[in-house]
C-alpha cells in the first residue's frame, strides 16, 4: 500500500470516528466479498457505538444468510439522511442500483474497493487494486482504527476474502492475504462453518443448473474459449434463482485447455450479462469487459450488453479471440 493510500485510509478512519450515523451500501447481486465487507464494517461500527444502516438493492443470497442472522441488510428507503455513506466493493455508482437515489442526502460518500476499474465516484476514494478483496481492506481499516474484531466480524471478513480469492486459489492471493486470513481465524472466524455454508451446502436446484452447464457448454478456438448460456427458461426448468449461478463458470474454466471462460446470462429480452474468467496473465478480461462498458479484474470481469443473443455472443467471442491473438504464445 502506497503512502497516498495510507493517507486516504487515515482520512476515512477520521471521518468514521466523527460520524454518528453511517450507512454501508453494496452493489447489486451482492457476492461474498460485498456482503462480508459490508457486514464486517457495520458490525464493528455498531460495537463502537455508531448508528449504522446497511442497504442493498437485492436480498442476501441463501448461502450467505448465516452472516446476517439479525437481518441487518435491508432494502433502501427514500428520505433518509446520513453523515457518512460507505460503499464497499462497488466499482461504479451505477452498480449500487436502487440504493443510489436513496443515499443522496449525505455529508460524505466514502468509496472502499479493490477493482482496478473503479470510477472513483466517492468524495473519499480508498481504492487498492493490488489487494485481492475488499474484505482484506476492511480488516486493515479496523486494525488501523483499533476497532475490535468480534467473532461475527471475523466470520464476515474471512468469507469476503475466501470467496473473492477462489478459496485462496487465484493468483491474486498474496502472502499478506494469507496472513490476514490466519489472523481472522485467531480472532474467531469459524473456518469449518464458513466452508460448509459457502462451499458445501448447495440446493438441489444448483445441481440441475450444473447439469445444464455440462450439457450445453461449448468450446471454440482450439478449445481455449469455453462458454455457455443461462436463459430464463433454464432457471425455470431447474427451479433455481439467479444467485445460484455463483461459481458455475469455474467448472468450464477448469478444463485444461481453456484459457478464458464466459457465461452469457439473459437478464431481459435484448439485455445480456456476461461474466468472464481468465487463467492466463496474458489475457486481461478486465480490458475485454471495458470494451462493453464493464470492468472488474484482469482474471475476472463482467459487463451488460444490449442486443439480440446472437449479436451479443458474436461481439464477445470476437473480443475474446482478439485478446487471445494479442496474447499469442503467452496464453
Amino acid at each position: 500500500m502506497t503512502s497516498s493510500d495510507r493517507d486516504t485510509l487515515g482520512r476515512v478512519i477520521a471521518e468514521l470516528r466523527a460520524a454518528r450515523s453511517v450507512c454501508v451500501v453494496g452493489h447489486v447481486r451482492p457476492d461474498g466479498d460485498c456482503l462480508g465487507s459490508q457486514l464486517g464494517l457495520a458490525l464493528a461500527l455498531r460495537a463502537a457505538g455508531r448508528a449504522v444502516t446497511v442497504w442493498n438493492e437485492d436480498p442476501v443470497p441463501r448461502k450467505l444468510a448465516f452472516l446476517d442472522p439479525g437481518s441487518l441488510v435491508q432494502p433502501p428507503r427514500p428520505g433518509c439522511e446520513f453523515e457518512v455513506v460507505v460503499a464497499t466493493d462497488c466499482a461504479s455508482l451505477e452498480r449500487l442500483g436502487a440504493v443510489e437515489p436513496c443515499i443522496r442526502r449525505r455529508r460524505l460518500l466514502v468509496n472502499v474497493d479493490h477493482h482496478a476499474s473503479n470510477t472513483r465516484y466517492g468524495d473519499l476514494n480508498w481504492i487498492v487494486p493490488e489487494v485481492p478483496s475488499t474484505g482484506e481492506l476492511i480488516h486493515e481499516l479496523l486494525r488501523e482504527a483499533r476497532l475490535p474484531v468480534l467473532r461475527a466480524v471475523a466470520d464476515c471478513l474471512f468469507t469476503a476474502i475466501s470467496t473473492d480469492t477462489g478459496s485462496f486459489q487465484y493468483p491474486s492471493t498474496t502472502p499478506g492475504t494469507l496472513r490476514t486470513a490466519a489472523e481472522l481465524v485467531e480472532q474467531g472466524a469459524d473456518l469449518g462453518r464458513i466452508c460448509q455454508q459457502v462451499y458445501h451446502s448447495h440446493p438441489l436446484s444448483r445441481f440441475r443448473l450444473l447439469r445444464h452447464v455440462y450439457r450445453k457448454a461449448k468450446l471454440t478456438d482450439g478449445d481455449r474459449i469455453a462458454y455457455f448460456w443461462l436463459r430464463k427458461a433454464d432457471y425455470a426448468r431447474a427451479d433455481a434463482d439467479r444467485e445460484e449461478t455463483e461459481g458455475l463458470i469455474d467448472h468450464v474454466r477448469a478444463i485444461e485447455t481453456v484459457v478464458v471462460a464466459c457465461v452469457f446470462e439473459e437478464l431481459d429480452p435484448g439485455l445480456t450479462r456476461i461474466s468472464l474468467r481468465s487463467k492466463s496473465d496474458a489475457v486481461d478480461v478486465n480490458l475485454v469487459a471495458q470494451q462493453f462498458d464493464g470492468g472488474g479484474h484482469p482474471a475476472a470481469a463482467g459487463a451488460r450488453l444490449a442486443g439480440t443473443p446472437l449479436a451479443v455472443q458474436r461481439r464477445v467471442l470476437a473480443a475474446l479471440r482478439r485478446a487471445l491473438k494479442a496474447a499469442g504464445s503467452r496464453a
